[in-house]
Parts: C-alpha cells; sequence; structure tokens
C-alpha cells in the first residue's frame, strides 16, 4: 500500500541526513547544503559556521527554505521524491539539541563543540511534498506538527527507553537495523515517528508504522517491527 503523502513527508523530513537550505539578504536569494537534524517536535536542527553567508542572512531575516530529497534508484533525479519546506529559523542554545544534532552526524563531532559553530532551529510552517511525477501535495502546519502531549510524553520517557534498549537489547537494536549478528547498533534517540540507530559514523532512521503517543505505544511498535525482523 503507498503511503499517504503526508506520512510519507514526516518520514523524508525525520530520516534526510542532508538539504539545500535558501536564504536571503538584501533580495539575493542563496542556497547551501547543510546537514539536518530533526528535534523531537520535528522542527529541523542545522550546524552553520559563524562565517557562513547563510549565519548573518538568518540573523537578519529568519525566514528560509529547506529542500530534501530521497534516495532512489531511478536515473532520472525528478523520479524521487523530495520535499520542500517553509520556517523560520532561531539560535537554538540549549546543549541538549546539540547533542542530538551530534547523534545525527557523528563524524562532526569534532567540529560541532568549536566555537564558530551554532546550531540553528528550523520551525516549520508549510511545505510540499512531490511523491514523484505527477504527484504533488501543499502540506500545511498542521500536516508538520503533531500533537504536543505525544511529543512531550515521549521525550520525557527518550533517556530511559534508550538506556533500557542498549543496556538489555543489544541483540534486537542490531536485529531492528538490518544487521543481525553484529551486536554493534546502539539506540541514539526516538521520537513519535521512529528512532535512530548508530553503529560507529553510521546512522540509520527506523520509522514506526504509525506515530506513537506514549511508551507503551512505542515499545508495541518496536515489538512489532522486531516480529516481522528475521534473525
Amino acid at each position: 500500500m503507498e503511503m499517504p503523502p503526508r506520512d510519507a513527508a514526516r518520514l523524508l523530513r525525520r530520516s534526510a541526513i542532508a538539504g539545500a537550505l535558501a536564504t536571503v539578504a538584501d533580495g539575493q536569494p542563496l542556497s547551501t547544503l547543510v546537514t539536518p537534524a530533526p528535534a523531537p517536535d520535528g522542527s529541523l536542527l542545522i550546524l552553520l559556521s559563524g562565517l557562513s553567508d547563510h549565519t548573518a542572512h538568518l540573523a537578519a531575516e529568519p525566514r528560509c527554505s529547506l529542500l530534501l530529497q530521497a534516495p532512489g534508484l531511478d536515473p532520472n533525479p525528478a523520479a524521487h521524491a523530495r520535499l520542500t519546506l517553509i520556517g523560520t529559523a532561531a539560535l537554538a542554545p540549549e546543549p541538549w539539541l546539540k547533542l542530538r544534532w551530534i547523534a545525527r552526524h557523528p563524524y562532526a563531532a569534532f567540529y560541532a563543540h568549536l566555537g564558530d559553530f551554532r546550531l540553528w532551529r528550523m520551525t516549520l510552517h508549510a511545505g510540499q511534498y512531490i511523491g514523484g511525477f505527477g504527484s504533488a501535495t501543499r502540506l500545511t502546519t498542521a500536516d508538520l506538527t503533531h500533537d504536543p502531549d505525544a511529543v512531550a510524553a515521549i521525550a520525557a520517557a527518550e533517556s530511559g527507553i534508550v538506556a533500557h534498549c542498549n543496556t538489555d537489547h543489544a541483540y534486537a537494536m542490531a536485529r531492528l537495523a538490518g544487521d543481525p549478528g553484529s551486536g554493534e547498533w546502539r539506540m541514539t534517540a526516538c521520537d513519535v515517528d521512529g528512532c535512530d540507530l548508530s553503529r560507529g559514523d553510521i546512522v540509520r532512521r527506523i520509522a514506526w508504522p504509525a506515530p506513537v503517543a506514549s511508551a507503551a505505544q512505542l515499545r508495541n511498535a518496536m515489538l512489532g517491527l522486531l516480529h516481522r525482523t528475521p534473525d
């Protein structure tokens, strides 16, 4: 069954590790490659150098857009799914958000803490998801946000879930990552849409079949995926 466009857009937003950020200053648009990471509520975290023109642009004009593209086997890039997000960006000084960004991009840990780099948080207001030829869907703020109570419930339980999975269920994490027997995969984050598993600098996004609203629902979603995953 084909995934509804809104769900496909949420999946791409959570799983993409690179995108094109577009900013504007003095009427002149400019785009650049960035490496986003999702915050628990689905907003996007972006690490930028203070020397970047985009940092100066966002400081003067917080409106921006971000283009994400899904990988695919078709030789025509236009046949691959893509998502354009429109929103506003502001500095995100919370240390735990930077740690979350590093968990998605562990290779960048050596420079992420340098004083020149600052974390920005992009709040999403609208978007457009293109699933391929002749498949375009406009997205509203409601399409791109989650129930705040559900986000808060999973965020409150996250540290316990991550610790339990890594301490007591390392083999299950390897199975969930599609690498059974390695025992090297660890959960680094979980949210209403899924979880992140890492092995060294490799990170894999695992999506729940549907958004969850409690730790119990998250556990059931994970067990359901494991039951369908071969040993």
